[in-house]
């Protein structure tokens, strides 16, 4: 294409073509003709970016991997302007640029971007505000992005964390109609054995023992173990029911209180009073579990709600921060158990409320969360999250006991599209949008690092009373 072809289309160009006529010479004087073919490569992820394109025709689109394949971020088509412009920071791809359609394009090579700032005004004018509109589009999209590669986070964990409680009730449920069942006959074969008073006073204490609440931790796997294996030879020295065992074993009852009761019980009626104390006992163990697992549930529903604010308008209002804190470590759990890491939380007694966006503070607790648990040694990490109250001001502070930040990349960290995790592991995101989150909530986001202690600082100013 000769220079005289290029300022033609240069003129007709939707975003350009309004430039003087001059400077428009000095493009086609200075820029090339580049055309590429469908699935050609016009930039290469990583790499840096060549020019800029003028589009004269056809699409280009910017394909970014996530980790599980290619996924278009933006399309730029016929009339638009793409690759390094006046003023950007783009040093290098954040993805693949690849032709949909056949291109036709202009291309002005980045060291020249420079001389035509000083030479044509109008062009760089014109390209000014159109970064402005590109870094709003830009900014929009990763921001989506962001949500949906959160959200998957979430749902994974949240699966796994729903599966535990839903599991103990379906096995609890399960096992409740057979002991339902034990406790039916084991309550005929007692009326059958027509006690005693003495008798009846002894079964009642016996039953008290059966149902007595623990206190202290639970007891290990051994313990327990040997503790079944006990209570097994008492009731086989005695010819009793060794059904019962491992019911009696999950309670607090002593072998005195067994004892007790043989000294006033025996024979059938023996076997009677254990097997029905032994499969009440069970039921309510079971009864208690699956009331434990539905308030986990509800529990973990009642934080994905608060965190997401999913029935909320995006609009600034009063937010208690101790609830959103709360609800990030509740939904981040699963992944905390997973990679066996501790969190600990410690919030200062009557935080004062703030004003903002509730759903972006708590995309901001999740982003510095997530990026802690990953940070923090598996198996014997440590992350603190505290809030206090300083000077008009809220601080909360995430922290790990993870590496640190080299100091090289100290300075990158909240670029975007900059990460230190694997492919598929990070998008290079979260803590753009996390400084972006604050800043549209009028606070400041600081971090300080050293090895084996990382602590991120975000302070937000309190709503007025």
């Amino acid at each position: 294409m000769s220079t005289a072809d290029l300022v033609e289309r240069l003129a007709q160009h939707r975003l350009i073509g309004s430039a003087p006529r001059n400077e428009l010479e000095w493009l086609a004087e200075h820029g090339s003709a580049r055309n590429a073919e469908v699935g050609d490569l016009m930039s290469h992820r990583g790499e840096p970016v060549e020019g800029m394109y003028v589009l004269f025709s056809g699409r280009l689109a910017l394909f970014v991997d996530r980790g599980a394949g290619p996924v278009k971020l933006v399309e730029f088509q016929a009339g638009d302007v793409t690759g390094m412009l006046p003023y950007s920071r783009l040093v290098n791809a954040p993805g693949d640029s690849i032709a949909q359609e056949r291109v036709e394009a202009f291309e002005l090579h980045r060291d020249l971007l420079p001389e035509m700032v000083r030479e044509c005004n109008g062009v760089t004018s014109i390209l000014v505000h159109h970064m402005v509109d590109r870094a709003k589009l830009f900014t929009s999209t990763e921001l989506q992005n962001e949500k949906m590669v959160s959200l998957g986070k979430l749902s994974a964990g949240l699966a796994h964390e729903l599966g535990n409680p839903s599991s103990a009730i379906e096995r609890s449920v399960c096992l409740l109609t057979d002991r339902l069942e034990e406790c039916e006959a084991a309550m005929r074969e007692l009326q059958a054995a027509r006690l005693s008073d003495s008798q009846l006073a002894a079964t009642d204490a016996f039953r008290a023992s059966c149902f007595a609440r623990r206190s202290g931790p639970p007891r290990a796997a051994m313990e327990q173990v040997d503790r079944e294996e006990a209570i097994y030879e008492w009731l086989n020295k005695r010819g009793l029911n060794t059904a019962s065992a491992p019911m009696l074993a999950e309670t607090e009852v002593t072998f005195d209180a067994l004892n007790a009761l043989a000294a006033e019980v025996s024979g059938p009626a023996l076997n009677a009073v254990v097997r029905s104390a032994a499969s009440r006992a069970a039921i309510r163990n079971l009864t208690s579990e699956v009331q434990s697992s539905s308030s986990r549930i509800s529990t973990l529903v009642m934080a994905v709600k608060g965190f997401t604010h999913m029935d909320q308008a995006m609009v600034a209002d009063r937010v208690n921060p101790g609830t959103g804190l709360n609800d990030a470590v509740t939904v981040l759990h699963a992944k905390a158990n997973e990679r066996s890491i501790k969190v600990e939380i410690e919030l200062e007694a009557g935080l004062p409320q703030l004003s903002g966006f509730a759903g972006e503070l708590n995309q901001i607790w999740g982003i510095l969360l997530d990026n802690a648990l990953d940070a923090a040694p598996e198996g014997n990490g440590h992350v603190k999250v505290t809030a206090q109250h300083e000077m008009q001001r809220l601080v909360v502070r995430i922290i790990d006991n993870g590496p640190g930040i080299p100091a090289e990349i100290q300075s990158h960290i909240f670029d975007p599209f900059f990460t230190t995790k694997p492919m598929g592991f990070g998008t290079g995101l979260g803590l753009d949008i996390a400084r972006r989150l604050v800043r549209h909530n009028d606070g400041t986001i600081e971090f300080e690092t050293e090895p084996g202690r990382t602590e991120f600082r975000v302070t937000l100013p309190v709503a007025s009373s």
